[in-house]
């Protein structure tokens, strides 16, 4: 599929929202084995985010890498729990809207921080995307990435293993100095990786940052590449209420912020951690009030 026919004639496109804290707030397991365990609570929240007017879903893949599974022993197979994901997804989008395959970071450091190679982790990432590709997903979405070279391997395996679109989106702790991600990425180094691996779109997720903080992300982008920018930010900035960690933006404020994403110059938004069908639903009247 090519990305750019993924617009139409929209001028800007709506992914879905959050899928972990949602199917939490359901009820549902938000481990591994979450698309087996509860596959009815995961396609209702597909659902209800179509309803809601999402142009695009997200698979439930974010922890679902062979690295990640290991450390949290998973019970069932790699393909399992992608291919799980994959259907339900689908299902939900009913042939009327693409499917990106949710590629997560690792939870890892390569060394000499951490006990990884470069080509362990390609290897992980390269495993996920192929199992994603033949399930049919119709592109692929690298999100919550904070390490420059782990961006890289994740980016090379889903370029140099299938021909679908890749989206590159990293999470930033702040806005100033260029924008920095935890490990100290910037918006223009995140820019450049994706212009050299072939991303088809680059931005920012999750992390630290509302939507207004999210903008000034948006605009540093916009000043480093002509790639298609995306912009998921959580409901507000996390914090901590009886030792849980909680997103507490309202919908309709939460809206309001995204205008400044799209006055930034973002073409692909959507919402993270937090985030609910309301969420996604109030944005969609804020960039297409008749429809």
């Amino acid at each position: 599929m090519d990305f750019t026919r993924l617009f139409g004639e929209k001028r800007i496109l709506l992914f879905d929202g959050a899928m972990g804290t949602e199917v939490a707030a359901r009820g549902g397991d938000t481990g591994v084995e979450s698309n087996l365990r509860n596959p009815q609570t995961v396609l209702a929240v597909h659902q209800d985010y179509v309803r809601a007017g999402a142009d695009m879903l997200i698979t439930n893949t974010f922890i679902l890498n062979h690295i990640s599974m290991v450390k949290r022993k998973a019970a069932v197979s790699m393909r399992e729990a992608n291919s799980a994901a994959v259907r339900l997804a689908v299902e939900a989008a009913g042939g009327k809207l693409p499917v990106f395959g949710d590629l997560g970071p690792t939870g890892e450091l390569l060394k000499p921080y951490g006990t990884f190679t470069e080509d362990q982790f390609y290897q992980c990432y390269a495993e996920q995307a192929s199992i994603l590709a033949e399930e049919g997903v119709d592109g692929l979405i690298i999100e919550t990435v904070s390490d420059l070279r782990e961006a890289e391997c994740a980016l090379r395996a889903c370029r140099e293993k299938n021909n679908l679109p890749v989206i590159l989106s990293l999470a930033y702790t702040s806005s100033g100095k260029g924008g920095r991600t935890i490990m100290g990425v910037t918006v223009k180094e995140a820019a450049e990786a994706a212009e050299k691996y072939g991303a088809d779109a680059v931005g920012a997720n999750c992390g630290d940052l509302d939507p207004l903080g999210m903008a000034e992300i948006v605009a540093l982008y916009k000043k480093s590449t002509a790639l298609p920018v995306i912009v998921q930010p959580n409901a507000g900035k996390p914090k901590l209420a009886d030792g849980k960690t909680v997103f507490d933006m309202q919908p309709e404020e939460f809206a309001e912020g995204m205008l400044a994403c799209l006055a930034a110059g973002a073409t692909i938004v959507g919402g993270c951690c937090g985030t609910t069908p309301a969420h996604i639903d109030a944005l969609r009247r804020r960039i297409r009030p008749a429809g």
